[in-house]
């Protein structure tokens, strides 16, 4: 409840919480679990490829345990003096025209709901939580704008996000079957509830494209691409509502939405246009079959 109110993102721990950290301490006594334990914990993670994910597990159990000794239920936290297994580095994966063209029709083999959403982060440049939380109430599809509340948006800046046609397209899509629905993509197994985690379905878009890369990636594709078509830098930063120092989020009441339109067109236009030159291709050479 604590992380609920405090933190936006206590989806995500939660997650990791339950994924690796209860399997192993869960059974213990919050006070039997020792340095020691937490130290094997996070090597195990490190062992498997995961060092980025070791660190976040440092950071979750040292809060946790804060907390717990702030509500004065413990005294001692089994993270002391225990140092991160690794610095976290910036990833600065972007996909080429090819790999774009061969993931999007990767993600077609996958459920349709799935597909959208991945489809939707790389036309949208939203971070991936904001996307698999849209909701219809902030969707206006015929005018093509998205929402997104500031309860919801990561720095707590409510967010207006031109949809492009394409975009427009996918939604509409949607629109048939959601219902009463009130998420844009709800989960098939927690009824009520959006779909939270999509790892596997990269995993498999993975395998079936050929192209590794993880989701974040294809918001830094989009935005990459959007600079490459000679979208300016600030407009790209407002379309990935980035955090603004204060005298620029203070002076600078432009909205840039006539801007943002453009640019998430241009790069919807684009995204199209090596999507359909795959299929161009394979008609080029059927005729000439």
């Amino acid at each position: 409840m604590h992380a609920k109110i405090h933190k936006r993102s206590w989806r995500d721990d939660a997650r990791l919480l339950s994924r690796e950290v209860l399997p192993d301490l869960g059974p213990r006594k919050g006070y039997d679990v020792s340095r020691r334990d937490v130290i094997a914990l996070l090597d195990r993670n490190v062992e498997r490829g995961a060092p980025t994910q070791a660190k976040r597990v440092l950071a979750l159990i040292r809060k946790l345990y804060n907390w717990a000794i702030s509500r004065d239920l413990l005294e001692h936290n089994p993270c002391l003096q225990v140092k991160p297994p690794g610095k976290e580095h910036q990833r600065d994966r972007v996909l080429n025209d090819d790999e774009i063209r061969l993931v999007w029709h990767a993600t077609e083999r996958l459920d349709p709901l799935i597909a959208a959403q991945l489809k939707l982060r790389l036309l949208t440049a939203q971070r991936g939580g904001e996307v698999r939380t849209m909701r219809w109430e902030d969707v206006d599809v015929a005018s093509g704008w998205w929402t997104i509340p500031s309860q919801i948006a990561k720095n707590g800046v409510a967010h207006r996000v031109p949809l492009s046609p394409s975009a427009q397209d996918i939604l509409q899509t949607l629109q048939t079957t959601a219902g009463a629905e009130p998420w844009v993509f709800p989960s098939h197994r927690r009824p009520g509830q959006p779909i939270i985690d999509v790892r596997k379905a990269i995993h498999q878009v993975c395998m079936l494209s050929g192209v590794k890369f993880t989701s974040h990636d294809l918001r830094r594709t989009a935005a990459s691409h959007m600079t490459s078509l000679g979208v300016a830098r600030l407009v790209v930063g407002k379309i990935l509502n980035h955090a603004e120092p204060g005298v620029t989020k203070v002076y600078d009441r432009h909205s840039y939405d006539a801007e943002k339109r453009q640019a998430l067109n241009a790069w919807g236009e684009r995204v199209m246009e090596l999507v359909m030159a795959r299929d161009h291709k394979v008609l080029h050479l059927h005729r000439k079959s």
